[in-house]
């Protein structure tokens, strides 16, 4: 485990925060490369935070620390709103092509010419 200081921890709280906000714009206007790079760098901060050693925040920080998590958590649920619609898409179109290429080898196999 890494040992992190008060404000390293706070620090990550807000960085992962930062990356919500532009992934939530990233995901807003359709821009899902950027989406998925920006979820890249997030779980490397999550990833940072949970390989730390806990510390104990004064009241101040541990506040703070509690806004930026219903931040985050907002952020994630507007994410959802613009990618799930999305991902049906994609889903329904990996489905189709699915579904055309069973019917092609179908035929391929079963061709009586």
């Amino acid at each position: 485990m890494s040992t992190m200081s008060n404000a390293e921890i706070l620090a990550a709280f807000q960085a992962i925060s930062n990356f919500t906000g532009e992934m939530k714009e990233a995901a807003r206007v359709g821009e899902w490369d950027r989406l998925t790079v920006l979820e890249r760098c997030c779980a490397g901060v999550v990833a940072q935070l949970r390989a730390a050693q806990p510390v104990r925040l004064t009241a101040d920080m541990q506040r703070r620390k509690i806004e930026l998590i219903h931040k985050i958590l907002a952020d994630d649920s507007e994410i959802r709103t613009y990618a799930e619609p999305w991902m049906k898409q994609v889903q329904t179109l990996l489905g189709n092509a699915g579904m055309a290429r069973r019917v092609h080898q179908a035929y391929d196999k079963n061709d009586c010419r």
